[in-house]
């Protein structure tokens, strides 16, 4: 029988209510009825929604682990995180579902378990034999604080120390309390008259397992016999104790105190220390106590066989080194090193050759967790050199601004990254192996390269492999080497505007089968780069100053009802800027004696020569100047077409179009001249100002100052000017209005180049409109300057009208084409999208002297809220890409190059309209809903409101099982895939609401349902809205426990074995069971079974261990109600047994007495 399935059908109801509700399709010829739209194969089915895998460091770490069988490292966080670490390729992720900080991990070594404690007084029980880890077991503490926890080698009796100074055992197989119970105040002297404080440490004597030492806050450690349940030996210092350590022989044990100081004891000399030293303390002459020091947080202290112990401690450091960063002190032999850390130390731990804490330790390596940084030391080589990481820890080098996701992209340019990247690789490493191997790498079906791109606040971009769920550096390009640095405080740019990160990139274009890339930073500066294998000395890097500023003229608000006042004429307007000023403003940036700032950028490009390695190399840097005292305004958009050699980027004031081979500019246009004089969804129009210059005039590129103390920084911001919200606030937008004016988009401008700077800028300017509430609105703090993270922005800034998405294509650009043209999609964020036509096509030998010419062709469409990307589909569906120019490397000799021009430019798509039939489908989205419209009749034939109470953050056309659809995030957390061309919804799923920018700036959507953002400063999440790779994810994700043999016992030798010596054991069952110890109080923890006690076989291997472990489980709550069942009958036999007690002293008390003395 055929399965019914009842998502095809909402499927087929939702997509008759789209084509009859949302979409716009009239009789019109060349718009599709309903038998000519294009078949669509993308279903609901092919969707789910679920994560990955995570990348990066582990944000805000607090507590780490390692198992020295299985190799495998653990760290917690304070947000409740677990990231496992493994060889290369194995890593994982796990979240605890309270959120509270892991105070503590330990690992049943080989055991494929994991025991965490958290801030919350609750531990649970991992289980890593599967691939998704899933909690079997947790017991929540109700009474008392869990302060410190211990796990022996071998043994399932966990010690729990608490803030009462208390502790208690539990068993980790059931997870259930022991009635074994260490109270404080047996274990100190009962002269004491204080509480000892919270248990700081707790651990079992390598040589004899029945004794049991506990560390006191105070600086008492008791050495606690488990057999006879009273303390053998009190010792007692002064200061209070951050940690203890044994000698593996069990006769010494060494503690690091408050003071700086470490204690040596005994352990049958209790009176006073061995030996007390403060490895960081001045000596004073005189033989007095040494100076106090900081708190030695940790010590380890480690034996080897053929030499001195290794004694390894964190802090310590003298009071007067004030400022100096973390250390690390290696003490081995008369040797001390120090080790500086570029971050506080959160934990170590030094790792050995043998698990058995009996025998000689033999370390070869220690792990040091930082807060931001994980660094592992080689202790087997001089110098204590590091270990190289495999793991990609570094994306939070710099914080990441921008994200860009390439999935499925050329396979050569993989190799080709990392051909060039690996040059730059650190010298100095360690030549052993990473010593954290465990593990093994998932092989998944996938093969596609992946490659990920990472802007970051100090100019420098990374391009990452991404391909089968593992994540690596390729190559790393720093874009802040093409300008000059600040030396000194007296060279420090202005402040009048500045962020801290003037290098910061704000977007990126990369075209992955040119491979050039187009880069714009906060400073309002964009920089050109092309690929090449071969290094270069570039004398005089290419400069392009443009000056673009478009000003406002005060207009009188919008009125509702009623016709307009058309504004004044051209010659009306004033014609200076200051005019219009208000008599107490002072221009940004300026002393009044200097006057306004003018054709200054705000960065200075470096003078000298350039040595560009192999890799991305600088082709061309242009800057926006400041204009009349006003900073320029931040690029807000950028696209690149490597056919024609152009590259377009826009802001508030309007876009420009450079020619990036010839070094020209081509176009600098204000957005309103991008309407025509019949657009319906022309915005609020704006009076031209007489320029100083007339229009396109030239002008000396060198009459501004560009002294040092002039250059300034350019704040950083959020890519989007608008307020994040999830009930989604409307956003103002100005009303439409009937008065024109004669527009000048179809004007030609071009210009030269002089010794790699413009020699002509275009001074059209248009008065920015100021409000009286608002008179300084370039003052220090406004919103010009709100940070990256910010998305707030003034309501004039919020209605100002700026560019916000560009898109190359060949279509055609007027109704009454018949032919396909280069065009460019223009949108902005009041949701209009205009088309531009290129001509005559750019070809492989245009010159400057013939420049490509630039026309408006008006409005397309207009849709709610500002526009995010635009795509265009031919007529059978498939995406259509803009024309590419194949990668040739730009410093090969002249006979590969010959060779090369044969392939360089890609054919323009030939002609394939037909009088009254549409070939085309031009997608478009904006913030609030998604638009199709059919080329070349220019009619909307699909409309569909993604969200009205939200708005979209990211969208994008991707590739997914042989088709296109139209992927969205929105603020509310919602995402959404929609079919192509029809807009009909296949997935929609509350996944992340919004909570922070940092996930709106790096949200991307990539082909083959991948997507990804930064989900803190430190981690990439990448998740998956394929169904495919959903059901293959078990096969792509890596193991973590692999099955180890557990190396052999020490032997203990002959004569040790004769006379008594070597490891005593303990029957732990004996002492800690229900028979010996009784039950624990019910009242003190509470035992909850964890959701991956069944959940978790179902992904555990299948055959014997499989079955071992589901009989396992089947067992324990098997044993769960049995023990329930044996609490409830030994209740009623004690009920039983007092009710018979107190009857027979009834039966006493009145058995002697005669009837008249009752």
């Amino acid at each position: 029988m055929k399965k019914f399935n009842i998502r095809k059908v909402l499927d087929g109801l939702t997509a008759a209510s789209s084509s009859s509700s949302s979409s716009s399709a009239t009789a019109q010829p060349g718009t599709p009825r309903e038998n000519e739209v294009v078949q669509e194969t993308l279903q609901s089915e092919h969707f789910q929604l679920c994560k990955t895998v995570r990348h990066g460091f582990p944000y805000q770490p607090c507590s780490m682990a390692f198992d020295p069988v299985q190799k495998i490292l653990a760290v917690g966080t304070q947000t409740g995180a677990l990231r496992l670490f493994g060889g290369a390729g194995v890593e994982c992720y796990c979240q605890h579902e309270s959120g509270s900080a892991v105070i503590q991990l330990q690992f049943l070594v080989n055991e494929g378990a994991l025991v965490s404690a958290l801030a919350d007084d609750s531990i649970h029980l991992w289980n890593l034999r599967q691939k998704i880890p899933a909690i079997l077991h947790s017991l929540k503490f109700n009474r008392e604080r869990i302060t410190y926890c211990h796990l022996p080698f071998q043994s399932k009796w966990l010690y729990i120390g608490s803030e009462r100074g208390n502790i208690h055992i539990v068993n980790v197989e059931s997870f259930t309390l022991s009635g074994y119970v260490i109270m404080w105040n047996k274990a100190i002297e009962l002269s004491s008259k204080t509480h000892p404080g919270p248990v700081v440490h707790i651990s079992d004597n390598p040589m004899d397992e029945g004794k049991l030492l506990i560390g006191f806050e105070c600086g008492v450690v008791v050495l606690w016999d488990l057999k006879s349940k009273k303390a053998d030996f009190r010792y007692s210092y002064d200061e209070a104790i951050h940690s203890v350590a044994w000698h593996h022989e069990g006769k010494q044990f060494v503690c690091s105190h408050s003071d700086g100081t470490l204690t040596t004891w005994n352990i049958r000399a209790p009176a006073k220390p061995a030996q007390i030293i403060t490895p960081h303390g001045k000596q004073p002459k005189d033989g007095k106590k040494p100076e106090p020091c900081k708190p030695i947080l940790k010590v380890e202290y480690k034996t080897t066989r053929a030499g001195d112990p290794f004694m390894v401690l964190s802090g310590g450091l003298s009071y007067d080194t004030v400022g100096r960063r973390a250390c690390l002190t290696v003490m081995h032999g008369k040797s001390t090193a120090v080790l500086e850390m570029d971050y506080p130390i959160v934990d170590f731990l030094t790792l050995c050759e043998t698990p058995y804490p009996s025998d000689f330790q033999e370390p070869y390596a220690v792990v040091v967790l930082l807060e931001k940084d994980l660094v592992v030391i080689d202790l087997g080589q001089i110098g204590y050199p590091i270990f190289e990481s495999p793991y990609p820890l570094a994306i939070h080098e710099s914080p990441v601004t921008c994200c860009e996701y390439f999935a499925d992209c050329p396979s050569e340019l993989i190799p080709a990254l990392y051909s060039v990247g690996s040059r730059q690789k650190r010298q100095g490493y360690s030549k052993k192996e990473w010593p954290i191997s465990g593990g093994n790498w998932g092989q998944g079906s996938q093969t596609y390269p992946e490659i990920i791109i990472t802007g970051h606040a100090d100019g420098s971009i990374k391009f990452w492999d991404a391909s089968g769920l593992m994540l690596q550096v390729l190559y790393k390009l720093k874009t802040a080497k093409v300008f000059e640095r600040a030396r000194g405080k007296e060279e420090k740019p202005n402040t009048d505007i500045v962020d801290e990160d003037p290098f910061a990139i704000q977007t990126l274009f990369w075209c992955p089968e040119s491979r050039m890339l187009c880069v714009a930073g906060v400073s309002a500066h964009v920089i050109i780069y092309r690929f090449s294998k071969q290094e270069v000395t570039t004398e005089a890097v290419q400069l392009l100053e443009v000056r673009m500023q478009c000003e406002f003229s005060e207009v009188d608000s919008p009125d509702l009802g009623g016709e307009q006042t058309p504004t004044q004429p051209a010659s009306a307007a004033p014609s200076s800027p200051q005019e219009t000023e208000p008599p107490n403003q002072l221009s940004a940036g300026t002393n009044s004696t200097e006057g306004p700032r003018d054709n200054i950028p705000c960065l200075q490009v470096r003078s000298s020569p350039l040595k560009q390695s192999p890799g991305y190399q600088v082709e061309l840097v242009v800057q926006l100047v400041w204009v009349s005292g006003e900073p320029p305004q931040q690029i807000t958009s950028l696209a690149v077409n490597s056919s024609s050699g152009l590259v377009v980027f826009g802001n508030s004031n309007g876009l420009a179009v450079v020619d990036y081979e010839q070094k020209t500019l081509l176009l600098n246009l204000a957005i309103s001249e991008l309407y025509s004089p019949s657009d319906h969804y022309q915005k609020q129009p704006c009076s031209p100002r007489k320029p100083r210059q007339p229009s396109g005039g030239l002008c000396d590129s060198n009459d501004g100052s560009n002294n040092a103390e002039d250059r300034c920084k350019s704040p950083t911001s959020a890519k989007m000017s608008r307020k994040i919200s999830s009930s989604g606030e409307q956003k103002p937008e100005l009303e439409e209005r009937s008065q024109r004016w004669s527009p000048r988009s179809c004007k030609k401008h071009f210009c030269s180049v002089t010794n790699g700077k413009m020699a002509a800028r275009i001074t059209q300017k248009l008065h920015i409109h100021r409000t009286k509430s608002d008179p300084n609105r370039y003052g220090k703090d406004n919103a010009f300057t709100r940070s990256r993270s910010s998305s707030v922005t003034s309501i004039d800034r919020e209605s100002r009208e700026v560019i916000s998405s560009f898109y190359f294509c060949e279509s055609f650009p007027r109704k009454s084409d018949s032919l396909i043209s280069p065009c460019l999609l223009v949108g902005t964020t009041q949701g209009s999208v205009m088309m531009a036509a290129l001509s005559p096509p750019p070809g492989a030998d245009h010159k400057p002297q013939q420049p490509v010419s630039f026309a408006s062709c008006g409005t397309l469409v207009s849709l709610k809220g500002g526009i995010l990307t635009m795509a265009l589909l031919d007529a059978a569906g498939t995406l259509l890409p803009p024309s590419y120019e194949p990668w040739y490397d730009p410093n090969a000799s002249d006979e590969e190059k010959e060779k090369e021009k044969v392939r360089r430019r890609r054919p323009a798509t030939p002609p394939s309209s037909q009088e009254g039939q549409d070939t085309q489908f031009a997608v478009l989205c904006s913030e609030k809903q998604a638009k199709v419209v059919a080329m070349p009749s220019h009619t909307s034939i699909y409309k569909h409101n993604i969200t009205e109470s939200s708005f979209v953050l990211r969208a994008d056309v991707v590739q997914m099982a042989g088709s296109y659809c139209l992927a969205c995030f929105c603020a509310n957390g919602h995402i959404m895939t929609l079919s192509l061309p029809s807009l009909r919804p296949l997935l929609d799923v509350n996944y992340l609401p919004l909570t922070d920018m940092r996930i709106a700036r790096t949200f991307c959507f990539s082909n083959l349902g991948q997507a990804l953002y930064m989900t803190s400063p430190t981690e990439i999440q990448r998740i998956t809205y394929s169904q495919e790779t959903c059901d293959n994810l078990q096969e792509m994700l890596s193991e973590l426990f692999t099955p180890v043999e557990t190396p052999e016992a020490p032997n203990r030798g002959f004569f040790k074995g004769l006379f008594g010596g070597g490891a005593q054991s303990l029957d732990r069952e004996d002492l800690f069971g229900e028979t010996a110890s009784g039950k624990a109080s019910r009242s003190l923890a509470q035992h909850i079974p964890g959701p991956g006690s069944m959940e978790g076989m179902k992904g555990a291997a299948s055959g014997v261990v499989g079955d071992l472990a589901r009989a396992r489980v089947a067992l324990d709550e098997r044993g769960q109600k049995l023990g329930e069942l044996d609490e409830r009958t030994a209740a009623m036999m004690a009920s039983a047994d007092s009710f018979s007690k107190h009857a027979h002293n009834m039966m006493v008390k009145y058995r002697d007495k005669k009837w008249y003395q009752l």
